[in-house]
């Protein structure tokens, strides 16, 4: 906000009510259309993308038909558009930016990649030629919009920024494109292949697979009771060190040391320190939401947003930092002391003398990025205005900041071991010394999962005081059976996280090297990611878990390692990030992408397998045509025992046209069990009760349940029963 400036300066922010909160602080108070006016700034506003790159067939006629015969489409500049639902408001900006009297155009959309090509993009399809200036803000409070227009950069700056944006935008459309259309005609049914959205999907079916090879093996524990503590059994040379092989051994030893005297030949205790927590970074946050409050990734990124946007109480949520730049000390101070009531009996805790503890754990201007991490804004905030789901987002936040400047949690731990005669028993034990961070109560009550905890792990407890020497005798035994568990379904929160860390599992160290900070998308794209997923019919989402469908499954084993592969994905990312800082040239990188996109159709061409997938409704242009839905081979419907079973994308029915019988897909899933795939169907028909990792489907008095391992009863009580068709 220069005096020296004299023409008019037109603002454009990214949304209406962000451009609405600048032009108030710049004075815009006079209404025009699409934007607002003052003395010398004009404030106007994109709704999202005005502008994006154009379709194929708006291209060339000749990409309207789908065909091998148009492939690859690798035009050298693809053709930007206006968005027709946003022509409108398109208009507006373009006669304001291009207006004889505008001297200069300040871009005020996100301060990431995105939004700096939402803008670039308008201002390319506008043809403007004004100078340009850059605000660059990390949450929006009026201090922080005052503070962003007296360090406003010239646009140029971000030039590196806009070209990886580009990059980022015209691989996804080469990529998508091209591979979608070809494995579309390859296998007669309409897939989605994506860059970035594929790989993610390969995590997923990964999983899946994992589970359904997994072969559960009993094993029992043993527990003895010396009167004042308890032990469990275990031997090193076990592995786990405390499992037994089954009931008949663990009763057997159970019964050798009932009543036998104890003698305690080790007692050790050690200090041990556990360091404060890290501020959040965007998939951090998703992922604490996720387990803690069962929030997907999409919500809770729209939750930050709104904090962000509409009540200014955090900072810019989309960030992959987990850092805060030292110039910040002071101001994050100042963030504490702003914490609302509820906020301030802990806050003496993270300024001890009034001052912050500064670490590497949170001050380290070499690990902040484009935006530093997300936390809390100065600004005095009321959260009972806020919506629930808002308000238990924040609560988050605000307790991170305040447990990762507290002092480290000391504790000594105590490793007891007690013998009896040949038996070996271990006790685990905690004292606290210094309840350091978290002396900050967590948020709210975990949300219940139906993973229960393994019977064989050992808690730490409160114990006596005890030494070497010191006896006892075992008042009673106890002994625990369980089976060993396949790996969890994915969440949202261990999806982001295999999405995060992908390629670190690499052998090549290079790789692993490279990929570090890097993984599959971006904290702003990964909910996106998922949902996309979801929409397509690849992913199923169960309560909190993800799972691969069987169409899922089918696209991962058709496709070509160089597209799955989270390596190949995480590299993309990386060079995208070394084109943003000048580190790399677009070119080279966009030359790769269209050497991928001619090898993805080559591919689908001449070398995909031969896989049948289920025909679906295939969308056509104002009808919908639904071709004959496969059937199960074997299976013979066990109301009517006429018609055969046959599957659609929803569940399994019978093919008579009176007949009741339907299964759905998802209809175990709700109790935690596995979804109905068309493998599982013939064997539950024809043999009424399946063993399988997790548990045990039952079909019998017209009623289909599921009981986890280790239950007494089903989890669903209410029976997924038999239901009429329509």
């Amino acid at each position: 906000m220069d005096s020296r400036e004299t023409g008019r300066i037109v603002v454009v922010a990214e949304k209406p009510s962000v451009g609405r909160d600048i032009a108030r602080i710049l004075g815009c108070r006079d209404r025009g259309e699409g934007c607002l006016i003052g003395e010398r700034y004009t404030v106007t506003w994109a709704v999202g993308h005005l502008v994006t790159l154009k379709e194929p067939d708006e291209m060339d006629p000749a990409y309207k038909k789908w065909s091998f015969d148009t492939l690859p489409m690798l035009p050298e500049d693809i053709p930007l558009k206006v968005i027709a639902s946003s022509r409108d408001q398109y208009k507006v900006v373009k006669a304001l930016i291009n207006a004889p009297e505008t001297e200069k155009v300040i871009c005020a959309t996100d301060a990431g990649r995105e939004g700096e090509l939402i803008f670039r993009y308008i201002y390319t399809m506008a043809g403007c030629k004004k100078p340009v200036d850059r605000l660059w803000i990390n949450s929006m409070t009026d201090e922080a919009i005052r503070e962003g227009f007296r360090t406003i950069q010239p646009g140029e700056k971000y030039d590196g920024l806009y070209r990886s944006a580009r990059c980022r935008s015209e691989a996804d459309w080469l990529v998508g494109m091209n591979a979608s259309r070809a494995f579309t005609l390859r296998y007669g049914v309409l897939l989605s292949v994506g860059r970035v959205q594929t790989p993610t999907l390969a995590l997923l079916v990964k999983r899946r697979k994992e589970i359904e090879a997994f072969k559960p093996e009993p094993f029992a524990v043993l527990t003895a009771n010396f009167g004042d503590y308890e032990g469990m059994w275990f031997s090193e040379q076990r592995e786990p060190d405390n499992r037994l092989k089954d009931r008949t051994e663990a009763e057997t030893m159970a019964a050798r040391v009932q009543g036998q005297a104890a003698r305690v030949v080790s007692a050790k205790t050690a200090r041990k320190t556990q360091q404060p927590p890290q501020l959040y970074d965007l998939t951090s946050l998703q992922r604490d939401a996720n387990s803690l409050l069962g929030f997907t990734a999409d919500k809770t990124l729209k939750l930050a947003q709104s904090l962000y946007e509409t009540h200014k109480a955090l900072t810019y949520p989309r960030t992959d930092s987990r850092y805060l730049p030292p110039d910040m000390i002071a101001k994050t101070a100042e963030t504490i002391r702003m914490l609302p009531q509820a906020y301030q009996p802990y806050a003496a805790g993270a300024l001890p003398d009034g001052k912050l503890t500064v670490t590497p754990r949170t001050f380290d201007a070499s690990k902040v990025t484009d935006h530093h991490a997300l936390i809390p804004t100065a600004h005095r905030v009321d959260p009972a205005k806020f919506t629930p789901d808002e308000r238990a987002l924040y609560d988050l936040v605000a307790r991170r900041l305040l447990a990762a400047f507290h002092p480290v949690h000391v504790y000594d731990a105590t490793t007891v071991v007690t013998t009896v005669g040949e038996d070996t028993f271990r006790t685990r034990g905690k004292t606290v010394i210094d309840e350091g961070w978290r002396a900050v109560p967590p948020t709210e009550k975990p949300v219940k999962t139906q993973r229960k905890k393994q019977a064989d792990e050992e808690d730490e407890v409160t114990l006596p005081v005890l030494k070497e020497g010191d006896s006892r005798t075992v008042k009673s035994t106890a002994v625990r059976e369980d089976t060993t568990r396949p790996p969890a379904q994915m969440t949202d929160a261990s999806l982001l996280a295999a999405m995060e860390n992908a390629g670190r599992e690499s052998d090549d160290r290079e790789i692993v090297r490279q990929m570090k900070g890097s993984g599959i998308g971006t904290p702003a794209t990964r909910a996106a990611i998922i949902e996309r997923l979801i929409k397509v019919g690849y992913v199923l989402r169960s309560k909190k878990q993800l799972l691969a469908t069987d169409k899922g499954v089918q696209l991962i084993g058709v496709m070509p390692d160089d597209l799955t592969s989270a390596e190949t994905t995480g590299r993309w990312e990386l060079a995208l990030d070394k084109i943003a800082h000048g580190e790399q040239d677009p070119e080279r990188f966009m030359e790769g992408i269209r050497r991928l996109s001619a090898f993805l159709v080559e591919y689908a061409r001449d070398k995909g397998p031969k896989v049948s997938f289920p025909q679906e409704e295939l969308r056509g242009k104002g009808r919908r045509k639904t071709a004959a839905h496969p059937l199960l081979p074997d299976c013979v419907c066990p109301v009517c025992g006429k018609g055969k079973i046959a599957e659609n994308t929803k569940g399994f029915g019978c093919t008579e046209r009176n007949c009741s019988f339907i299964l759905w897909k998802d209809g175990l899933t709700r109790g935690g069990g596995p979804e109905l795939t068309a493998k599982l169907i013939p064997l539950i028909l024809n043999t009424r009760t399946v063993r399988g990792s997790t548990g045990v489907i039952r079909l019998s008095d017209q009623q289909l349940t599921f009981t986890p391992n280790g239950a007494d009863a089903p989890t669903i009580s209410r029976a997924i029963r038999y239901e009429k068709k329509g």
